[in-house]
């Protein structure tokens, strides 16, 4: 009987060992659990890696010591979130009041400059502001190195250009001299590039652009064509770019923005025949490391590809067919039409991801309830869920994950969860929509230490763990 006995007793324990694997095997890490004292960003730059012989370009936040700019002031957190906000409010305008019209600028021949009393367009495009993360290529012949904005949610790729007709900001470097490049040259507004343009004029037969940000920056100035040189083996003739002389907003010290939209003025549509379409990148996770930018194959291994999908509304945007969202393993239930019905874009400028009502609210209270035994602090701006962890010397924190058409599951890096503004004032990175048709945004925040590849020619987009290294 004693040996029946024990003979099922090792039965019992080794079913729920095995049961035990299975589950772990299913639901995957559980929680994140972190020293708080590596909650912050350092002073100084963590990071002192050479991506040129992989030709990748070297990506930081704008506002850390591993930018080349270095900004004498930086946004407090609330001012980060607000003008978040505002790039969302932009965005959610765009969606709901699409047009395909191009808008013609008037030129006002002042002091024989077409550009000096041009009527900026009431355009709206996106907030700049919150576009934090800095590239720097070089413009033409002799190459002139320059920081711009990478931004996957705008199109034309502009820089502050000499001569500045009646304002243009301090940026970090000299301002481009076009007459200093052999192979500078205008745009006619005969040629189809001018008619590619959603905001165009034309000064006698020159083409002239202009983009007004949702927050008010503009640039305005002559179409143009150059050399852009991303790399010593990445060179790309006759580049078509904004060549901004009468400039204005909340660019920092930036020289102008990288597009990397799906328009047809884009980086990314310009250079299709030598890359195929094909870029990815790794936003870093705090402001004091390093990611990257690269363009054309060699994806990093292990990438899980889901469809690249298009909203007509928003041709420049990359939209994506989010299912679910999972915490501490669990998935959420969210009726998967909460997410068809807004539809989901990923874009690089926005912070803090955005959900529509009904999946924030699940995901919040999920959330809350594995957070429990953590002190609650207050809200801080859009950002309503918080925490105190200042008398802790380690946290943990349950891991969020979203999943994706094809089964793609994105775990999310820790950064990726938890806006930290203070050690007494760590916030959940995620907001809810005003209305549940408002569409989603998979934010920057949470696209932390991603591998992140861009198929356009495929229609897919990939993620894989590992990224930044």
């Amino acid at each position: 009987m004693a040996s029946h006995f024990f003979a099922f007793l090792f039965l019992c324990f080794s079913l729920l060992i095995q049961y035990t694997y299975v589950a772990g095997k299913i639901s995957g890490r559980l929680e994140h659990t972190i020293a708080v004292s590596s909650l912050l960003p350092d002073t100084i730059c963590s990071t002192t890696k050479d991506f040129t012989p992989n030709n990748r370009l070297k990506l930081t936040h704008r506002h850390g010591p591993c930018s080349p700019i270095k900004n004498s002031k930086k946004p407090d957190h609330k001012q980060i979130l607000a003008h978040d906000q505002s790039r969302v409010d932009s965005i959610q305008h765009r969606r709901h009041h699409s047009s395909t019209t191009t808008t013609k600028i008037e030129p006002n021949k002042i002091h024989q400059s077409p550009l000096a009393g041009t009527k900026i367009p009431a355009h709206t495009g996106k907030s700049f502001s919150t576009a934090n993360f800095i590239v720097t290529v070089g413009f033409g012949t002799p190459k002139r190195d320059l920081s711009l904005i990478f931004d996957t949610g705008s199109d034309v790729t502009w820089i502050q250009c000499q001569p500045c007709v009646s304002s243009c900001y301090a940026q970090q470097e000299p301002i481009f001299e076009p007459t200093q490049s052999s192979t500078y040259s205008n745009v006619s507004c005969s040629e189809s590039a001018c008619s590619e343009l959603d905001t165009s004029s034309c000064s006698g037969t020159t083409c002239l652009y202009a983009v007004q940000y949702g927050d008010n920056s503009y640039t305005v100035g002559f179409y143009s064509k150059d050399t852009l040189t991303l790399s010593s083996s990445d060179i790309l003739p006759g580049f078509f770019f904004g060549c901004g002389e009468k400039n204005k907003g909340l660019f920092g010290k930036a020289a102008g923005l990288l597009g990397l939209g799906r328009g047809s003025t884009s980086l990314i549509s310009q250079s299709k025949t030598k890359y195929n379409g094909v870029f990815s990148y790794c936003l870093p996770s705090t402001s004091s490391s390093v990611g990257y930018l690269t363009f054309g194959g060699g994806a990093p291994a292990n990438i899980k590809y889901t469809s690249m999908l298009t909203d007509s509304s928003m041709p420049t945007f990359y939209f994506l067919n989010l299912q679910s969202i999972r915490v501490a393993g669990i998935k959420l239930s969210i009726s998967p039409t909460v997410f068809s019905n807004a539809g989901t874009l990923i874009d690089s400028g926005t912070v803090i991801s955005r959900l529509p009502p009904a999946a924030y609210s699940s995901l919040r209270q999920a959330f809350k309830q594995k957070m429990g035994k953590y002190p609650t602090a207050p809200a801080l701006s859009i950002l309503d869920t918080c925490y105190d962890f200042s008398n802790y010397s380690t946290v943990s924190v349950p891991t969020v994950a979203l999943e994706f058409a094809g089964g793609v599951v994105v775990d999310l890096d820790f950064s990726g969860i938890l806006y930290v503004a203070s050690l007494s004032q760590a916030c959940l990175a995620f907001a809810g929509n005003g209305d549940a048709g408002d569409v989603g945004i998979f934010g920057n925040i949470q696209q932390h230490k991603l591998n992140v590849v861009y198929n356009v020619g495929k229609q897919v987009i990939g993620f894989g763990k590992g990224g930044c290294t």
